[in-house]
């Protein structure tokens, strides 16, 4: 097989993989896109390892882990980090493990590279204070829709969704009469979250202006069903089935807008709502299964990260306070 037929063959490969994940695995566009990157990125670096010194490694099934842990000191050596070092060899494993199990190589060989050793750093939480603070004086002078930017921190931070969740939801997905909200989260797994009333009541607020904004369109059966956030300019809703969708980009910018102008960091994003609404769970006595469920997590260890936030915390008030800490 020539040099350009096994390029071929890998990319091929590659973009079956990517189809498995986002049809059967139902991976997020996001996931998609990560995965996509790193695993054509380590196709191109075979690719001209095989152009140039080493013919052989080109072939999947001569590929030994030595390629692999060869291909993160390129990653290292163009200025990347351990992080990006990570998540690249975090898509080599899994696209390896489909590999060995699809029959395309004996064993998965990614297994055999040592994963690089992250820092722990813990993601900074605002104190309840802060948060209520900056949720309850959401103004016309930090938000561009009033009732829908304030639903969207309620929702963020009131119920602990994921920002891509939040994206995802429809009107429908709204269980009025439960008082909850049903979550369509990673792999598509499904869950409700309780819907509490501040939120709720936030949530009606911009329903009803939303209902309105879309009559004026014409479009007299939209506010039933599809988005449940959409567009300032409702951008997309005239055409034949379209909808105005906000995006998790301007949610982003939304929620940091809010925050720099109530004082808060900078780096506050969607999910640092989501760190606050665990954090805060656990500060006030919620058990950690319940956590666990709120969020979404799958396994239980990355819920208790959130106690590890909340003891970084007392740490910090006993040696600023305690008389023997300094």
């Amino acid at each position: 097989m020539s040099k350009a037929a096994r390029e071929g063959e890998l990319a091929g490969l590659v973009g079956e993989y990517l189809r498995v994940l986002g049809n059967e695995r139902g991976a997020s566009a996001h996931t998609l896109r990560a995965y996509g990157r790193e695993l054509r990125n380590f196709a191109a670096y075979l690719a001209e390892q095989a152009r140039t010194k080493k013919p052989s490694a080109i072939k999947l099934t001569e590929i030994r882990h030595t390629e692999i842990r060869a291909y993160l000191g390129t990653l290292y050596a163009r200025g990347l980090g351990k992080a990006s070092a990570a998540r690249a060899l975090a898509a080599i494993r899994s696209w390896f493990r489909w590999l060995a199990k699809t029959g395309r190589v004996e064993s998965n060989v990614a297994r055999l590279v040592a994963t690089p050793k992250l820092p722990r750093h813990l993601p900074r939480v605002p104190t309840i204070e802060q948060m209520n603070r900056m949720v309850d004086s959401v103004g016309e002078d930090a938000a561009s829709w009033l009732s829908r930017d304030r639903a969207i921190l309620e929702m963020l931070y009131g119920c602990g969704i994921r920002n891509a969740e939040l994206t995802g939801l429809n009107v429908e997905d709204v269980h009025w009469a439960n008082e909850a909200v049903l979550v369509r989260g990673k792999g598509q797994k499904q869950r409700y979250v309780p819907l509490g009333d501040t939120a709720a009541r936030a949530l009606r607020e911009y329903m009803a202006e939303r209902r309105e904004k879309l009559a004026k369109l014409g479009r007299t059966s939209a506010p039933a069903t599809g988005a449940l956030f959409v567009n300032l300019r409702l951008r997309g809703v005239r055409k034949p089935g379209g909808e105005a969708r906000l995006t998790t980009r301007s949610v982003g910018r939304i929620v940091k807008r809010i925050a720099v102008r109530r004082g808060l960091s900078a780096d506050v994003h969607p999910h640092t709502l989501r760190h606050a609404f665990g954090t805060h769970l656990l500060e006030e006595g919620a058990d950690l299964r319940a956590i666990q469920e709120l969020l979404g997590h799958e396994r239980l260890a990355t819920t208790q990260r959130y106690t590890q936030l909340t003891t970084a915390q007392l740490e910090q008030v006993y040696d600023r306070t305690h008389p023997r800490a300094k």
